[in-house]
């Protein structure tokens, strides 16, 4: 019977041409297949433990940073860069954060502006409420831009320098020369008039000639060098009203 078996197969069974299911569960292919894809965390709003400025949409730049109308520029900066640390990683918050500082601070800017024009127009009318010889006084002096200050306090600085290290050969007479010839020539340059320029300048010699005089003897003696006469520290203060004089005078 094993032989006849093997060699005629004829085994039937109830599973032959059907397929097996697991527990009752049909394998048999559905007729729609609906395939879900999982969502990334990029796709979502979930923002993690990142905190938010909760006055971002505060009108008001002072409450927003949380400090006071009156507050000085000290503290708004502090309260910009405290909140800042807190919320720097959310984007919109710091940039709520920095509109409210960039708002103070033209704020600040407009005041001061203000505050400089209130300035002059209050000396203005000061000078303009100011006896007459104050008046006429007033009307010699001008100030001039930065560049050019800068400028001669660097010629007669220089001037006050070489006759310090000459001061064990010679006097400074030939620096004081050349000191007074550069005086009347920006003098001159400013008026358009040399006989107005040489008069003030030689006024700034004898006026600094004479305080000088005055005023270095007065200093103490150990405060001096050996080499330093009283002709070379006369100099020096003849060399600052040089300067005053052609800087800002007219």
């Amino acid at each position: 019977m094993a032989s006849a078996l093997l060699s005629t197969p004829t085994l039937k069974t109830s599973f032959l041409g059907r397929r097996p299911s697991i527990r009752g569960v049909s394998t048999s292919k559905p007729h729609f297949l609906r395939f879900i894809s999982p969502k990334c965390a990029v796709d979502t709003p979930y923002e993690g433990s990142i905190s938010k400025f909760p006055r971002s949409n505060v009108w008001d730049p002072y409450k927003r940073l949380g400090v006071s109308t009156d507050a000085s520029e000290e503290e708004v900066w502090s309260a910009r860069n405290f909140l800042l640390d807190q919320y720097a990683n959310h984007e919109r918050s710091a940039e709520s954060i920095e509109a409210a500082f960039e708002k103070l601070l033209m704020t600040s800017f407009k005041n001061r502006k203000k505050q400089k024009i209130n300035l002059k127009s209050r000396l203005k009318k000061k000078v303009e409420e100011s006896p007459p010889w104050v008046k006429n006084l007033v009307s010699f002096v001008e100030i001039p831009p930065p560049v050019i200050i800068l400028r001669r306090l660097f010629l007669f600085s220089f001037m006050a320098c070489w006759s310090v290290m000459n001061s064990a050969e010679a006097g400074p007479a030939f620096q004081v020369a050349l000191s007074l010839g550069a005086c009347i020539y920006f003098l001159n340059d400013k008026n358009k008039s040399v006989p107005r320029a040489a008069i003030i300048g030689f006024g700034a010699l004898v006026a600094g000639w004479l305080i000088g005089s005055m005023t270095v003897p007065l200093v103490p003696s150990f405060l001096l060098q050996p080499t330093w006469t009283l002709e070379l520290l006369t100099s020096l203060v003849v060399y600052v009203f040089l300067f005053l004089a052609c800087s800002f005078l007219k």
